[in-house]
Parts: C-alpha cells; sequence; structure tokens
C-alpha cells in the first residue's frame, strides 16, 4: 500500500475529535470475517485512546469474495441520510455472518429510521456514488484486501487481528 489518497475529507465517517493526533483510517467489507474481527478491537482502542484518536472508516466492499457487502455498505450509507451511520455500521458487524436484504431492513427498523426514506436513499445514485467513491480511493490508496488500515496516511504495519498490534501501532506514533 501507498500513502492515503485523498486525505481525510469532510463526506467521511470520523469518530473522535477532528484535531487527533492520531487518524486511524479503515478500508472495510461488511462482510469480511477479517472486519469483523478488527470490529470490537477498534471500539476498544478508541476508548483507550479516546481524545487522541480519530478513526475513519471508508467502505471497500469486495463483490466477487463477498456476495451481500456492496449491500451492506449502500445499507449503513442510506442510514446516514437520517444520521444512524454509526449505529447501522455496529449493528451490521455484530450480525455480519446472518447479513441479507431483509436483516438490513430488520436493522433499520431496529434503529426507528425511517423506512419509506431508508428505502429511497438505499436504492439512491448517492449513496452508490460515496460506496463506490470510498472504493475507488482505496485502490489508488493501494488496498487490495480487507481490513486495510492507515495510520496519520501511512499503511499500518504488523496488525495481525490482535488489540496488541494496533495498540502498539498507535502507541508508536504518540511515542
Amino acid at each position: 500500500m501507498s500513502q492515503l489518497k485523498p486525505g481525510v475529507q469532510d463526506g467521511d465517517h470520523t469518530k473522535g475529535p477532528d484535531d487527533a493526533s492520531i487518524t486511524l483510517v479503515e478500508y472495510g467489507d461488511y462482510e469480511c470475517p477479517h472486519c469483523g474481527i478488527a470490529h470490537p478491537l477498534i471500539q476498544r482502542l478508541l476508548k483507550e485512546f479516546d481524545g487522541d484518536i480519530r478513526f475513519v472508516f471508508r467502505n471497500f466492499p469486495l463483490r466477487e469474495s463477498h456476495p451481500h457487502a456492496f449491500m451492506a455498505a449502500l445499507a449503513a450509507e442510506a442510514a446516514d441520510k437520517q444520521n444512524k451511520f454509526w449505529e447501522m455500521h455496529d449493528i451490521i458487524y455484530e450480525h455480519q455472518r446472518g447479513l441479507s436484504e431483509n436483516s438490513l431492513k430488520d436493522f433499520a427498523k431496529k434503529l426507528d429510521l425511517d423506512l419509506a426514506a431508508f428505502d429511497r436513499d438505499w436504492q439512491g445514485n448517492a449513496v452508490v456514488e460515496k460506496v463506490e467513491n470510498d472504493f475507488d480511493s482505496g485502490v489508488r490508496s493501494g488496498v487490495n484486501g480487507t481490513p486495510g488500515f492507515f495510520l496519520n496516511g501511512k499503511p499500518l504495519k504488523g496488525y495481525d487481528e490482535t488489540y496488541d498490534s494496533l495498540r502498539e501501532a498507535v502507541q508508536a506514533v504518540i511515542a
């Protein structure tokens, strides 16, 4: 992987302060088991380094390997139209083994989304364009698998699906 292209932008989904000393970007696929392993590790990292880290999620659905990933990314982006991106993001990862059109609609119900608006947005060009733009930026950044991590714009090396590997990488940047 090369540098992050483009850098973090206004349209990105972020958690944490914009002026954090650490920015962790993930290119993720909602159906990827490795991303599913990373999800709780990232949540833990955000708690431990609260205030010092900003997390950015970009969609990178691997359609050939994961047939529900693109649909799930669209659902998360549609939920974003109702300010519920992170809630949808989390519920999808927590139930990633049972993804289907029906389950994604059930998640929208659980989140009390306006279902008519959700359906309209889910099928709309704006969310498709957002997911495709995220994917294209991942390709330009050299991502060829998920999760693809960048720490302060540089590829994260040494991540081995353990919390310690993420924590050590963040601590090395802080030091």
